[in-house]
């Protein structure tokens, strides 16, 4: 197998408050206990984005957009709020285009009683929009069953990490490949 997959996580809720810092961290423990993928975070709480879109990339636009460029694989952890996912995730997908092009994106949501399936499920639809490969598996759980390390109390929650990740891993390195054999034709 090629070098190690560059695999960002990428935080999306910036409420006050929120459960995805630690979501985040719960999951990013779990992935890095495996050797054939190197993982970075990006919590959006983190990146000065502007209120509008602007005529130019501001330097956190141009800051997270190049942390899109340098992955391999996407995993995005996402609430769900009024069954949807926040509008700050959707800002930040829209900064980037090209960027997302080619890539898995993988998925960790968590929301009360539906743990986030409805905002995964649209997501689906603005990634493909983006021209990714969105996995079928994917991390869900419900936020008033999460344990004190931040993840689900949930055994089978918990043990889909793994299956996810060897999708994400597979799909990575074979998009990789491809996008080196040949450009990408959006």
């Amino acid at each position: 197998m090629d070098e190690v997959l560059k695999v960002l996580a990428l935080i999306g809720s910036t409420r006050e408050g929120r459960a995805g810092r630690q979501v985040g961290q719960w999951f990013a423990k779990q992935a890095r206990e495996r050797d054939d993928l190197e993982l970075a975070v990006a919590d959006l709480a983190d990146f000065e984005f502007p209120a509008r879109y602007p005529a130019r990339a501001t330097p956190g636009m141009t800051a997270f957009t190049s942390e899109i460029d340098r992955a391999d694989a996407f995993v995005v952890v996402t609430p769900e709020y009024n069954r949807s996912f926040p509008a700050s995730l959707k800002q930040a997908i829209d900064f980037a285009y090209d960027e997302w092009q080619a890539k898995p994106v993988a998925f960790v949501s968590y929301g009360c009683r539906c743990a986030g399936l409805y905002a995964v499920e649209q997501l689906r639809v603005v990634f493909t929009e983006l021209h990714t490969v969105t996995l079928r598996n994917t991390v869900s759980f419900n936020l008033f069953d999460t344990g004190p390390d931040g993840g689900p109390r949930d055994e089978a929650a918990r043990q889909s990490v793994g299956p996810m990740l060897d999708q994400l891993v597979w799909w990575g390195h074979a998009l990789r490949a491809a996008r080196r054999a040949r450009p990408y034709v959006a």
